[in-house]
Formats: C-alpha cells, sequence, structure tokens
C-alpha cells in the first residue's frame, strides 16, 4: 500500500504536506499528507469527525493550517489563495444556494463571483444544468434534493474550475439521483477535472480510483477502494444486527410513565393493534397531487420503512400523520387519533427526529433533554431518573455539560433520537435520521431503533440507504405520490425478481412519470 506522502511530482493536482489543525483542544488534522494526480476521482472517507470537511475547507483556501503546507494546482493554499478560489468548484455538505434566490439567480451569483456569466460558462455546465433549466425561474428553495444537486453541482462548476471538491455531495438524495449525479461526474472525468470527494455511500466510494481512510484526524491508509474497505471492514462494512426482542408481540408501554396527563393515552395507544391506519389520503396543491389516494396500516412496534425518490410525496404523507398538515381528502388515525381533527392529541403521543436535528444547538445535552421532556408534560423526578439512565446508556454521562453544538454529527444523531422517545411515544417518525452518516454509526443507531421497538414503540422511518431498508419489518415504496408496492424486504425482491432492495427501488422509482418538481 502507498504510504501518505508518497509519489509527489508535478503531475500531482494536489500537494498535501504534513497538514495539522486543531479547534482549541480539538486535533482536526494531525500531520497528514497524501496527492492526488491530475485528472483523477480521489475520495477522502472516514467517520464523523475524521477531519474530512478541515481538509476541504483548507484545499479551498477558506481555512489556515496550523502547520504543514498545501498547493492546489501548483499554487500554495495560503500565499497564493486567490489563484486557488480561481481554480477551484466547492460543493460543501449542506447546499451552499440560496434557498429565496432562483435557479437562474443563483446561478447568476456564482458566475459574478468569479467574474465572468452564465452564457461564457454555459459549455461547461451544459450537460448539469440542462436538466434543471426549464425551472430557471423556480426558487432554491422549493427545488427537490435532487435539482438542489444539480443546481449547486453547476454553481460550482460555472467558471471552469480544474478542481472540484465534493464534500458528501448526495447526502439526503435518492439512490437513483445519487447514480445520476455520479454518472455527471463521469463526464467531467472525461474532461480532465480532478474530483475529490467524501461520501458515507459505499457504492459511490467504489466510484473512486483511489481513496484515503481519514480517521481522528490521521491518514490511515491510502490505496484503492476495495483495498481500502476490505482492510477497514470493521469501521466501513461491520457485521450484520439481528432484531431481538419483540418477538412476542405482547410488550407494553404502559407503566412506563407516570405523567398526569399522558398515561392513560400511552396505556391506550398500547393497546391498539395498528397504530397508524390510513384509507384514501390525499394532498392536492391546486391540481398537482403530492399524495394520491393511499392506503395502508402499521401495527404496534413494526419497523415500517416508508421510501420513495425525491419528490415521491413521503414528507407531503408524514406531515399529514404527524397533524402538521391536514388532508385533501381521506381518513387516517394515528396512536388512536383522528388525523383531521385531533392532530393536538397525535403531536403528544408520538416521537419526530428529522435528518436537521431538532435538538438545540446552543444548549447542553442535559438542558435539552429536560427541555423536551418538560414539553412531553413529565415530571421533575422522572426526568432525572430517566435522564441519567439514559446518558449512562449512550455513555454521554461524562458529556452531559457539553453544549450540542460541540457534539459529532453521530453522538447528535443518537442523542435526538433518544430524546425524540424519552416520553415513550406510541410511534416515532424519523424522517432520513442518518443521512450523511457513517456505516459504523448508522449500524450503532439502527440497534437504538431496534430496542426501541423491542419496547413496543412504533418505528416509522424513512431511509435513502438501502441496506437500511433491509432492516425494516415491511416497507412501502411511493411512486408518483402514490404507493407503487408494500412487502417484507424478502416479499419485495422476490416479486420484482430483484437481488436486492437497491435494484427493487432503482426499478420502481424509474416508473416515475411525472417530473422532478
Amino acid at each position: 500500500m502507498g504510504g501518505p506522502g508518497w509519489g509527489f511530482s508535478s503531475m500531482q493536482a494536489i500537494d498535501i504536506r504534513h497538514i495539522s489543525k486543531s479547534y482549541g483542544k480539538v486535533k482536526a488534522l494531525s500531520d497528514v499528507s497524501l496527492s492526488v494526480g491530475k485528472g483523477e476521482v480521489f475520495g477522502l472517507i472516514g467517520p464523523d469527525g475524521a477531519g474530512k470537511t478541515s481538509m476541504f475547507r483548507i484545499l479551498c483556501s477558506l481555512l489556515l493550517p496550523d502547520s504543514g503546507s498545501a498547493t492546489v494546482d501548483g499554487y500554495d493554499v495560503v500565499r497564493q489563495m486567490h489563484d486557488v478560489r480561481c481554480r477551484v468548484g466547492y460543493m460543501p455538505g449542506k447546499f451552499s444556494l440560496y434557498q429565496d434566490l432562483t435557479v437562474e439567480e443563483n446561478l447568476k451569483f456564482f458566475a459574478t463571483l468569479f467574474n465572468t456569466t452564465i452564457d461564457e460558462g454555459y459549455d461547461d455546465i451544459k450537460a448539469v444544468y440542462s436538466q434543471i433549466e426549464r425551472f430557471k425561474d423556480r426558487k432554491a428553495g422549493a427545488l427537490s434534493g435532487g435539482m438542489k444537486q444539480k443546481l449547486a453541482l453547476s454553481c460550482a462548476l460555472v467558471h471552469s474550475p480544474s478542481i472540484l471538491f465534493l464534500d458528501e455531495p448526495t447526502t439526503g438524495v435518492d439512490p437513483v439521483s445519487r447514480k445520476e449525479f455520479w454518472e455527471m461526474l463521469g463526464t467531467l472525468k472525461e474532461r480532465n477535472i480532478t474530483i475529490v470527494a467524501s461520501t458515507p455511500y459505499l457504492d459511490e466510494v467504489r466510484q473512486c480510483e483511489r481513496v484515503a481512510f481519514l480517521d481522528k484526524g490521521k491518514v490511515r491508509g491510502i490505496d484503492t477502494p476495495e483495498n481500502i474497505l476490505t482492510e477497514f471492514a470493521d469501521i466501513f462494512n461491520p457485521p450484520g444486527i439481528k432484531r431481538k426482542g419483540n418477538e412476542d408481540g405482547n410488550s407494553s408501554l404502559a407503566n412506563t410513565t407516570d405523567c398526569d396527563d399522558n398515561s392513560s393515552l400511552i396505556t391506550h395507544h398500547s393497546k391498539l393493534a395498528n397504530v397508524i391506519e390510513v384509507e384514501h389520503l390525499v394532498k392536492a396543491f391546486g391540481d398537482f397531487h403530492a399524495v394520491d389516494d393511499i392506503s395502508f396500516t402499521v401495527k404496534r412496534g413494526e419497523i415500517f420503512g416508508f421510501l420513495g425518490a425525491n419528490g415521491a410525496g413521503k414528507t407531503t404523507a408524514m406531515h399529514m400523520l404527524t397533524g402538521l398538515n391536514q388532508p385533501t381528502s381521506g381518513t387516517g388515525r394515528v396512536v388512536g387519533f383522528d388525523i383531521r381533527t385531533e392532530y393536538e392529541q397525535i403531536k403528544k403521543n408520538i416521537g419526530y427526529m428529522s435528518q436537521r436535528f431538532s435538538l438545540y444547538e446552543d444548549l447542553t445535552v442535559a438542558e435539552n433533554i429536560r427541555l423536551f421532556a418538560g414539553i412531553y408534560g413529565m415530571k421533575s423526578k422522572e426526568i432525572r431518573e430517566k435522564t441519567d439512565e439514559m446518558l449512562h446508556r449512550l455513555r454521554f454521562y461524562d458529556h452531559k455539560d457539553d453544549l450540542v453544538s460541540s457534539l459529532p454529527l453521530g453522538w447528535k444523531q443518537k442523542l435526538a433520537f433518544s430524546v425524540s422517545i424519552f416520553h415513550e411515544p406510541g410511534v416515532v417518525f424519523l424522517d432520513e435520521p442518518t443521512g450523511g452518516v457513517d456505516p459504523a454509526t448508522r449500524r450503532q443507531f439502527w440497534e437504538l431503533i431496534y430496542d426501541a421497538a423491542a419496547r413496543g414503540i412504533t418505528v416509522f422511518v424513512t431511509t435513502h440507504y438501502m441496506d437500511e431498508a433491509e432492516y425494516c419489518d415491511r416497507i412501502s415504496i411511493m411512486v408518483d405520490g402514490k404507493i407503487k408496492a408494500m412487502g417484507t424486504p424478502d416479499e419485495l425482491k422476490k416479486e420484482y425478481n430483484q437481488p436486492d432492495m437497491d435494484h427493487v427501488f432503482t426499478y420502481l422509482a424509474r416508473q416515475a412519470t411525472r417530473s422532478d418538481s
């Protein structure tokens, strides 16, 4: 295996020598050396908090290293930062788009930053931008995830960079859109553009020619994707998990809390056979039916996967089930309450966690727990007891006074989930909860999900990771606002004669007829 710092030459697009960077006591990067060849597709991979984003920012001249040096396209990232910025395109983990500007206004803004115009750079972005150009007057905030992805890539390419930095560019994007995105990157490689990308998706890691594995700020290996994934399989391909508990379906949520207002309700929903019942549900916006006549039930203690491509209608349906939006027609009950008339009762008896964590970043871990427990009406004594128990179980006790903003992404994720079920709800809704999280941390998160289901909490989850779909008891797949398929993972693979859920999803999602809107 080639070691860090080997192979520096004039043929390198990027040379990194002994870069270190600290934030107070936290060492984000420690003596990192590596090189990337011109025209290479290079992966920068590793768990949350490994230092990947810090390295991207240093290479884009947005962050100064504490020590060491780096050149990009032959220019020093500190002494010649203006030259570096003219030659790089950068897609940060969270799209750098202005949500209240239109597609065309965003593109014009980024072109202006580099003293160019859309017309001058059009040939370089045509392959990507032409796919969304018909929506040029739509605000970026109203775009689907796949369309935002294409616009952000167009903005990064409009000034004809020679090197493209992509920091988890496909997080939150469905599998079909992810495949299309990497096909677009293939056309850029043909133009000899150097691409450096980080990603938590193993199929995307394998698209790279070489990868560097960063862990706790240090390079642990640089090699082909297969060699790195094999050598560090414990991190990138941890063993599967087995469902345990709740086999008899008789565990009860009664007596898990003594909240005055909620205890009778919890006893009620713990005895329900179906925690979610939906019949002919429709949500229309004018002539557009975001959700178009769906019907299904979800049993108590079931892990139910709610899948679909960006724009298929998943989020709209979830908003109705959680009481955040009202249906146009149809009926639905969640934990025994009508989604039309009893949505306030629904909100008290469910948990919810989105990809954009609902925790307060400027509060400590313990303060967040107390705040949300208080909102659900739990007593002070019970909050104290359950807080200590939860912190010990998560191994967070020594960090209870840390600000949430200081926690690694994986920690925030586990804390947000634990807070969402702290009051033992009848059902917890998880909206892409593991987006951008490394495989080992995702596995730990699913152990928490299995534990919650074993206690009788129903888990209703959306995800773009198809290996996670395999962990669900049953799955529905939405296409064009309708439920196109429903069943266990094995049933769906057999029905559609596909080897895995990724192929099932891709087969169905590509049957969509309505435009990406």
